[in-house]
């Protein structure tokens, strides 16, 4: 337990030090901050369009489909600015700067993720908030305490599904040097596919999108659940799961760490 108390204290110094190196530039820190907030407005935009189009997506209405939006992108948001450091993996390695890590005493997980904080996923954080808000008092969710404390659990256990995955998946390139095309599909199935009610895939892909790459536990079934769609039966299944997946990914992390060898600089 110490040594997890320290090394979360360190990383949270590594943090706010990447923090006031960024603010020596707050030009670039604002606008980094917009782009995030005007590329999800977007692809909310986008959403908006088409609901237009079709007022009803498998019973699901605009306000709420925003509202389901909101949830994933707040998730996502909170996954990616502590982790956004560990997309430069394969630098890190190829550069040789991870072997600098292994001779310091502290995790190197926790020195990569220190290295830069996500930016612009602050305005991924701002628009997701946004609509999270506005949406749920459209879709007249009837929030209550413990509404509001599961909505929370609920957004913390998505962002650990997001983050379990983009862990595991970077943690290869400590063998294959490079996974960036991988990781970058794996994105795009969750931001893509998550933003959907899971019922207008039907069929197969609907079910590998819950059971196989579990794209629904993120927002959908959080999302049924606050809008009462689905039954409470299911309430804990996603902040479980995202205990239980982050738990994996570090042991896949420490499974390749173990097998890393450098590129000899």
């Amino acid at each position: 337990m110490a040594e997890i108390l320290r090394s979360l204290r360190l990383y949270v110094l590594l943090q706010r030090a990447s923090a006031r190196g960024a603010m020596q530039y707050r030009l670039n820190t604002v606008i980094g901050i917009l782009s995030g907030a005007v590329w999800q407005g977007t692809g909310f935009a986008f959403i908006w369009v088409v609901m237009h189009t079709f007022p009803s997506l498998a019973g699901w209405g605009l306000a709420e489909i925003a509202f389901l939006y909101g949830l994933r992108l707040t998730a996502h948001a909170l996954a990616m600015i502590p982790m956004m450091s560990v997309n430069d993996i394969q630098w890190v390695v190829r550069d040789g700067e991870f072997d600098r890590f292994l001779l310091r005493p502290l995790n190197p997980l926790v020195q990569l993720m220190g290295n830069r904080m996500g930016i612009a996923q602050f305005g991924d954080l701002l628009v997701g908030v946004a609509l999270l808000v506005v949406a749920g008092q459209n879709a007249q969710v009837r929030w209550s305490v413990p509404l509001i404390a599961y909505c929370l659990v609920s957004v913390v256990g998505g962002a650990l599904i997001e983050a379990a995955f983009f862990l595991a998946l970077c943690s290869l390139a400590l063998r294959m040097i490079d996974t960036f095309a991988l990781r970058v599909f794996v994105d795009d199935v969750f931001s893509k596919f998550g933003s959907y009610p899971m019922k207008i895939f039907g069929g197969t892909v609907e079910w590998l999108l819950t059971f196989v790459l579990p794209v629904a536990f993120v927002a959908y079934v959080p999302s049924s659940i606050l809008l009462g769609k689905l039954g409470n039966a299911w309430a804990l299944a996603a902040p479980l799961l995202g205990v239980i997946l982050i738990a994996l990914a570090y042991l896949i992390w420490r499974r390749q760490l173990d097998h890393y060898q450098s590129v000899g600089h």
